[in-house]
């Protein structure tokens, strides 16, 4: 194979790793709510599409600037998390399908209040001049936000991880995931920890949201189109973070390969398929966790 070869080969393994960043950064926070709490949060597509009307909102308003709109935006995002949790996941939990359903309803809701406030014509999120060139890694060519989304999702990764299994709330957390009831016995509240746990999941998917804003128009329906490859990568993933880390590289990697040799579309559906044989024969993903459920 000759260099003119392998340079658009290796252009495409190098786009699969920011195609794995995206799908990574959606998945996380619904990781977390699905793995703590074991709810399967329909909204938070809606979540990310809030993400994202913040950032604009407080640019249009306010002129701040794009790098802070991260924290605002899951600051923000966290708060709305919070109220639905108190106001209504809370007395769904161990009850599956009326969740599902529940969280359905709210992203129908937080959807239609969006178009009420801001219209349904598309917005735009700005980001300095400097994250708008691109930047060459050997033989690929990619821009310099996508290496930012990559170094962030990193980022919050790495912060994710220190927090679950390094800090006094990750192993209350990991005791409650374990035995709700032996937790309780020795102190801790596993109402504040589900709590705590579905507002920092849904303030990972404002950032997101921030961060996919600028990579695509932000409309109200926006959420929809990240959410299917978020379940895809928790659901491959087992549920925990290293899995949906794993699961992300490897059909990121995948999507663009196949992208490579045939097309988008058809890429996707070969994807799919692959997705399904192998929940067939390992249903709980690349790295499940035998736990008790709450």
């Amino acid at each position: 194979m000759t260099s003119l070869d392998i340079a658009p080969f290796a252009n495409a393994l190098v786009l699969g790793l920011s195609i794995a960043s995206i799908w990574l950064i959606a998945a996380i926070g619904l990781t977390i709510i699905y793995g703590t709490v074991g709810v399967i949060n329909m909204a938070h597509g809606e979540f990310i599409m809030l993400g994202a009307y913040t950032s604009y909102a407080l640019q249009s308003s306010l002129g701040l600037p794009f790098l802070l709109c991260l924290p605002a935006s899951f600051a923000v995002v966290a708060l709305v998390g919070l109220v639905i949790e108190r106001g209504l996941i809370r007395y769904l939990y161990n009850r599956p399908l009326d969740t599902l359903l529940a969280t359905w309803g709210v992203s129908l809701v937080l959807m239609q209040g969006v178009r009420l406030i801001f219209g349904s014509d598309p917005k735009y999120i700005a980001v300095p001049e400097i994250f708008q060139s691109n930047v060459e890694i050997g033989f690929a060519s990619l821009s310099v936000f996508r290496l930012v989304v990559l170094a962030i999702t990193a980022l919050i990764v790495a912060a994710t991880a220190w927090l679950f299994y390094r800090t006094r709330f990750g192993m209350q957390v990991r005791a409650v995931m374990q035995n709700k009831e032996m937790a309780a016995s020795f102190g801790i509240n596993a109402d504040r920890v589900y709590m705590t746990t579905f507002a920092i999941g849904a303030g990972l998917a404002g950032v997101a949201g921030s961060l996919f804003g600028v990579l695509a128009i932000v409309l109200p329906t926006m959420g929809t189109a990240y959410v299917v490859q978020a379940f895809l990568v928790v659901v491959v993933g087992g549920g925990t973070l290293m899995g949906s880390v794993a699961a992300a590289g490897l059909t990121g990697e995948l999507q663009s390969v196949f992208a490579f040799v045939t097309n988008d579309t058809f890429a996707r559906f070969l994807l799919y398929v692959l997705i399904v044989v192998f929940l067939r024969f390992r249903p709980r993903g690349l790295f499940a966790v035998a736990k008790g459920r709450r």
